[in-house]
């Protein structure tokens, strides 16, 4: 259950700012779902067939049109910049088909995750072929920068995870413990696909630092957002059954606040669902109500709107273009989304 996250703005202007990014980079992008298709091949046939499963579930394919938005806002007339939207895809997928697999997720954007349909190894090792594409990938465009910059990105990646496991249940999490997973988990993601785009225009000085900061802030606020919507977003247009967090006990943003500010009976409510894992009938929405007595939805939402601005004043050193506005317009959508 849970109710609908209050949002300032309608959700038609979301909406169309992903629609005037896609029309920007449309041609290129259709590129780019040539080339991954192309790069899944494998002559063991589970290997293109799960990857497939989840390439062509239905993402909006975010991260690759940062990258080629970001290296079209910086002039880029190459082809480079294909590849590496499609290495930014590959190492989303494989996350994501890691993530399930820790988190033993059972749905992902309306549909069985791939570890339900194949099993927890075939998924892992899926993943990690996934990685081996996209690395192959970084190592053609021949820029040491941009292997360094994806390079590092896995790693902080995978160090997330680590992170959100060692925290796991925990509800003496703090805020900024938890800020920091998920500028690893998601953040750093967002922050490498835009900054791939300055280094292949070969803008190595500000416009690179300009547009990571566009990217890490943009993925904290997205991750927020996400946060927000697991319990107060509509189950048909989420991807996912509202409350999932809560059921795998994770431990987000609205929880955190919460907590803190709850009472002893209400910690003690927090520690029985969640770190003890004793759900009962009636504890999700009795958890949103304690959100909404707290304001931990809306304060959630107040913070992505914080890093959504700073996004969005990072991109001031850029002259207006199409390619500008469509990456500010995004963080609207990104931050007033409700899916």
């Amino acid at each position: 259950m849970g109710v609908v996250v209050p949002l300032e703005d309608d959700r038609g202007r979301g909406q169309n700012a992903v629609a005037q990014l896609q029309a920007l980079v449309a041609k290129e992008m259709q590129a780019v779902n040539e080339f991954i298709r192309e790069r899944m091949a494998s002559d063991v046939p589970m290997v293109p067939e799960l990857a497939s499963h989840l390439i062509n579930s239905g993402g909006k394919r975010l991260r690759p049109m940062l990258t080629i938005a970001a290296s079209r806002l910086c002039g880029y007339n190459g082809t480079d910049h294909i590849k590496l939207a499609a290495t930014v895809e590959f190492l989303h997928t494989a996350t994501l088909l890691h993530d399930d697999v820790v988190d033993e997720s059972d749905m992902r954007r309306g549909a069985k995750t791939a570890r339900m349909l194949w099993g927890n190894q075939a998924s892992v090792l899926v993943g990690d072929f996934l990685l081996g594409r996209a690395f192959k990938l970084m190592v053609e465009t021949k820029s040491l920068r941009a292997l360094e910059i994806i390079a590092d990105a896995a790693s902080v990646i995978a160090e997330g995870e680590v992170m959100q496991l060692a925290a796991a249940k925990d509800t003496g999490t703090t805020e900024d413990a938890y800020l920091r997973v998920i500028q690893a988990k998601t953040a750093a993601l967002f922050a490498a696909a835009t900054e791939i785009g300055a280094v292949i225009s070969e803008k190595n000085g500000s416009e690179a630092a300009a547009l990571e900061s566009y990217g890490r802030n943009l993925g904290i606020a997205f991750q927020l957002v996400d946060d927000a919507l697991d319990y107060g977003g509509r189950a048909a247009s989420l991807g996912k059954n509202v409350g999932d967090d809560f059921r795998e006990g994770k431990i987000t943003l609205p929880v955190v606040l919460a907590f803190r500010r709850g009472n002893a009976e209400e910690r003690a409510f927090w520690e029985r669902t969640l770190q003890q894992g004793d759900r009962q009938e009636g504890d999700l929405e009795h958890a949103v109500d304690l959100m909404n007595k707290h304001a931990a939805l809306e304060d959630t939402i107040l913070r992505a709107r914080h890093y959504g601005a700073i996004a969005n004043d990072a991109l001031a050193i850029f002259p207006d273009s199409p390619y500008r506005q469509a990456l500010t317009d995004l963080v609207d959508f990104c931050i007033n989304r409700n899916h």
